[in-house]
């Protein structure tokens, strides 16, 4: 199975998230990662979704997105062609004798350190789930007390542009 990007221009309107979320979960697709905002149109909301799956089913979802009333356009999103990035804040254990080490690792991730405190110090770090995914595997023998993560962003490189014409 593989992972796969849909971005999706929808009107800005109470309950469209649930109307295409619940499509996924009528014909039991499950959701990697989710990530809504507005665009530059307040009146446009732009979803980004990954999901596991192969072509077929991908095909089927677009198919069924595009009969929401809602949905102003779809696009599957090819990896080599898109620029993707997620957000998380990690909140580590740390004291005076360690802090210096975890300040360290996260200065060679590029993490801002966005809060200390006696006992812990959060990180704030934006890339991809491989990156994120290394950097809590480097802070995780200092103790991880909290993690929050957004899902993933996606817009396509370059000139090319999920257009509502």
């Amino acid at each position: 199975m593989e992972k796969y990007t849909l971005s999706v221009l929808v009107e800005n309107h109470a309950g469209v998230l649930s109307r295409v979320v619940g499509l996924f979960t009528r014909r039991g697709f499950n959701i990697h990662s989710l990530s809504v905002g507005t665009t530059a149109d307040e009146k446009i909301s732009r979803i980004t979704i990954e999901v596991k799956g192969d072509v077929y089913m991908v095909e089927q979802v677009s198919k069924q997105l595009s009969k929401i009333m809602e949905v102003i356009k779809i696009k599957t999103l090819k990896d080599d062609e898109m620029v993707k990035r997620g957000l998380a804040l990690v909140k580590i254990r740390a004291n005076a004798k360690n802090r210096g080490e975890i300040i360290q690792i996260a200065n060679v991730f590029r993490v801002n350190i966005v809060d200390i405190a006696e006992t812990t110090l959060t990180a704030e770090l934006t890339g991809s789930d491989q990156k994120i995914d290394a950097f809590l595997r480097m802070v995780e023998p200092y103790g991880i007390e909290e993690i929050a993560r957004t899902g993933m962003t996606a817009l396509e490189r370059g000139a090319n542009t999920l257009r509502l014409n």
